[in-house]
């Protein structure tokens, strides 16, 4: 029964019925509204459920598709027809289907375990073996059981606590229940003690969301890891194939009781699915971990799968007083990629036909977004990152790198990329900086392509601070004078102060380069000309400075001058380096035209005393030659001296010398000693009491020099050789096919003191003999010893070429020496 209308009812129509008490009648407005709104709500569900209907349905035939190996619209047909045949419609025949496949998939995993623990066959005896409830049986075992049986049972007992963890970790609603089932139905056989499972965050954080074996307040601790920290669950989030540690102690990383097990061995392995990891499942043992089978790896990658699926739908606690963080997806994504300034891409993940993680779908281009080769926006949208960029899977690593960014959620970013990383053939002047990150489940992919303006000013900026150059632009018209920053510098004038006009040049420079920069000007402002010039800068603080100026005039259409620019650079270094260089340059032309006037006196000096061509000596029955080298350096004269003469008894004199040094002192020196011993040689002496006289000659005379010697006197009636010897190496004495040298006879060098005796000695010679007497310029080597050089040279002497000559040319061609030092050689042959 319905009631009047009220008056001031702005409806005018509302009618309440008195068993309606809030006036939902069929015919009333809010009654409409509500049938509307039940309406609605059961189409949205029943769509709802067609939805997840064909989404079952599709993930059906996805599995079809990879168990039989055909097409999509193959495995389609053959859905259709296994439903008919089994009198089921196709989405109860997809569930079906997609149950079996989880179960098929959990019996791969059941017999890996079962192949993992089938070694106990090998280890237990046959007597006294545990059962597979746990209680030892007693010696013999129970009659008609052997050990083959009490595998099998051990077995059949892991395939069960496999099964159970399995329904454990699913029926869990909590990852801290699906630690607990994981540890005791399926870790503890494996003789782990601990488990702990971390979630992944968007930041690449961890957070330990279930634990079990540890201690609450380790758990406690352990709550939340910030990124960038190195541990033992980071480790198995950056490596795929997750990490296995013998000993705790041997990584040295941190992690979650550390403490209680200190020597026990840890593994971390990745937790996740279709190319994302959601987290790491982590494993501890009290002891050192062996290496493991591969059955009790893979088992163990089936557990941190079925974890993936519980951390899949984790939700971070929320902390009062904080409100959580919101993660955006695609769509907010791309509103987000819009209001960037720099180009972006929003990628999405593209799985194969087996879950894994195959490509990126390019879900959204930002409107900043310019394709490095040149495509419109709406050809590289929706494209396959590796179709539309095939080269960010090469060098550069671009792909793998957005790719462990999806995986673990920590960022990437990297600086001066060339876009070759993207397409090939870009100009090299394309270079930008790539930052990848992830934001729910997609992830954004930014570029920032350098300014070419900002970075060639930047380039021209440091060119200019470099070469201590200063730019600068006059207006003739309005006087208006731009300086920058290197030329108040320059000029040491503050840069709030005034710029100088040129006109007012003259009056910071020295009075003595008024000229110059007078010419500049007219140059410049008259003739219209570029023009340079270089003057000495007075500045404020009294300091001077070397500048070389260079302008041009800029004039306008009517060919009137409208301003002038140029630069001015600091050559104080220049131009006093040049002044050094200048100076040194004198200094060393005075140096070497002394150096070889010098060479050529001593050059002179040595070939007035020892001319290359020497007139052999004519005796009987003896063959006299002599040969001196000199130094392949003129610098390096020295002061080695010969000498073979008759003397007035019939005696031969025959000798070499060396004194100590090079240059002409060593050459003067040498003059002074052989005039000297060929002057005592008329006295009739012996070669001893020769070297003794010649020994004062050196100490007094010759202003303290030292040298060596060997002095003889061969008789040519008797065939003998008197010698002796002031430090130097003995004569050579060849005969025959053997050459040996005569026996060393004592006596110090020359003018090393005042007065020394020398020991003399003689030896027989006979005919065809060969004796050698030379300087060390013959044997000499700065990498062996005197001896190695003296047998060298006993070896070369050995066979007697027929002549004398050739025997001593032969000497000298291959002598070995290496000093660049002077070379005397003398040698008598006895016919």
């Amino acid at each position: 029964m319905s009631t009047p209308e009220q008056p001031g009812d702005p409806a005018g129509a509302v009618r309440r019925d008195v068993s309606d008490p809030v006036g939902m009648t069929p015919l009333s407005p809010v009654g409409r509204l509500a049938a509307t709104v039940d309406r609605l709500s059961r189409e949205v569900r029943a769509a709802q459920a067609e939805a997840e209907g064909r989404a079952l349905i599709e993930l059906a035939k996805g599995i079809l598709v990879a168990r039989l190996g055909c097409g999509p619209a193959e495995a389609a047909r053959q859905l259709a027809e296994l439903a008919e045949q089994s009198r089921a419609t196709p989405l109860e025949f997809a569930v079906d289907v997609i149950n079996q496949a989880a179960r098929d998939r959990m019996s791969e995993v059941t017999e890996a375990f079962l192949a993992a623990t089938a070694a106990v066959r090998a280890t237990v005896p046959r007597g006294g073996a545990q059962g597979a409830d746990g209680t030892e049986g007693t010696e013999g075992g129970t009659e008609g059981t052997d050990s083959a049986e009490a595998a099998e049972a051990v077995a059949e007992s892991a395939a069960v606590r496999l099964r159970a963890a399995e329904s454990g970790a699913l029926a869990a609603d909590d990852t801290q229940a699906v630690a607990d089932a994981l540890l005791e139905q399926a870790l503890r056989p494996l003789g782990a003690v601990a488990v702990a499972i971390w979630a992944a965050g968007y930041d690449g954080s961890l957070t330990l969301v279930g634990s079990a074996g540890f201690p609450p307040a380790e758990a406690a601790r352990w709550r939340y890891v910030p990124p960038d920290v190195a541990t033992v669950a980071r480790c198995g989030l950056t490596e795929r194939s997750g990490q296995w540690f013998a000993s705790l102690a041997e990584t040295g990383l941190p992690s979650v009781g550390r403490h209680q097990y200190p020597e026990g061995g840890r593994a971390a392995v990745p937790a996740g699915t279709g190319g994302r990891i959601h987290g790491v499942l982590e494993i501890a043992w009290p002891a050192p971990l062996p290496p493991q089978p591969p059955q009790v790896v893979r088992q163990v990658e089936a557990l941190a799968e079925l974890c993936a699926h519980t951390l899949e739908s984790y939700t971070p606690p929320r902390v009062p007083g904080q409100e959580p963080r919101v993660i955006p997806d695609a769509v907010e994504l791309m509103d987000l990629a819009d209001g960037l300034h720099d180009p972006a891409l929003v990628l999405v993940p593209h799985l194969d036909a087996s879950g894994h993680l195959a490509d990126f779908r390019i879900q959204h281009v930002n409107k900043r977004f310019m394709d490095p080769a040149g495509r419109p926006r709406a050809v590289v949208g929706g494209a396959l990152l590796l179709e539309a960029y095939p080269m960010a899977a090469g060098d550069s690593e671009l792909f793998q790198n957005v790719e462990r960014v999806y995986a673990t959620g920590e960022p990437f970013r990297a600086r001066h990329m060339n876009l070759t990383a993207l397409v090939d053939q870009v100009p090299l002047s394309a270079v930008a900086d790539i930052s990848v990150s992830r934001h729910g489940s997609a992830v954004l992919l930014i570029w920032r392509i350098e300014d070419e303006t900002a970075r060639l000013a930047s380039l021209l900026q440091h060119a200019q601070r470099l070469g201590r150059i200063g730019g600068f632009e006059e207006n003739l018209l309005t006087g208006e004078i731009t300086w920058n920053g290197q030329l108040f510098d320059l000029y040491g004038r503050p840069h709030t102060s005034t710029p100088v006009p040129l006109e007012e040049l003259a009056a910071h420079a020295h009075p003595d380069d008024a000229v110059a920069i007078g010419r500049f000007l007219r140059t410049l402002l008259h003739h219209r000309r570029p023009a340079s010039a270089a003057f000495r800068l007075r500045r404020p603080d009294g300091v001077t400075r070397h500048v070389r100026v260079v302008a041009e005039p800029v004039l306008d259409t009517d060919d009137r001058l409208l301003l002038v620019r140029g630069a001015c650079q600091d050559i104080s270094a220049q131009h006093w380096t040049e002044v050094a260089l200048a100076a040194t340059r004198d200094q060393l032309a005075h140096t070497e035209q002394q150096a070889v006037e010098r060479a050529r006196l001593t050059l002179q000096l040595q070939h007035a005393i020892m001319p290359p061509e020497q007139t052999p000596l004519r005796v009987p029955d003896l063959q006299v030659a002599v040969r001196y080298r000199p130094a392949e350096t003129e610098q390096l004269v020295g002061g080695d001296w010969y000498d073979a003469v008759m003397l007035p008894s019939g005696l031969v004199l025959l000798c070499v010398g060396d004194v100590a040094g090079h240059g002409i002192e060593a050459a003067t020196s040498m003059v002074v000693l052989r005039n000297a011993l060929r002057g005592l040689a008329v006295t009739g002496a012996g070669p001893g009491q020769l070297l003794s006289w010649l020994n004062i000659v050196a100490h007094h005379l010759t202003g303290g020099v030292t040298a060596t010697a060997v002095c003889g006197l061969y008789d040519p009636a008797r065939r003998s050789l008197r010698w002796a010897r002031a430090g130097h190496l003995p004569p050579v004495l060849v005969r025959g096919p053997g050459a040996e040298p005569l026996p060393l006879v004592r006596g110090m060098l020359l003018g090393a003191v005042a007065e020394a005796a020398y020991e003399e000695a003689e030896s027989q010679l006979a005919a065809g003999d060969t004796l050698l007497m030379y300087t060390d310029g013959l044997i000499e080597r700065r990498d062996r010893p005197v001896e190695e050089a003296l047998a060298q040279l006993l070896s070369t002497v050995r066979p007697t070429p027929s002549t004398l000559d050739q025997h001593l040319d032969r000497l000298l061609t291959y002598s070995r020496s290496d000093t660049d030092d002077d070379t005397c050689l003398v040698g008598i042959r006895v016919g």
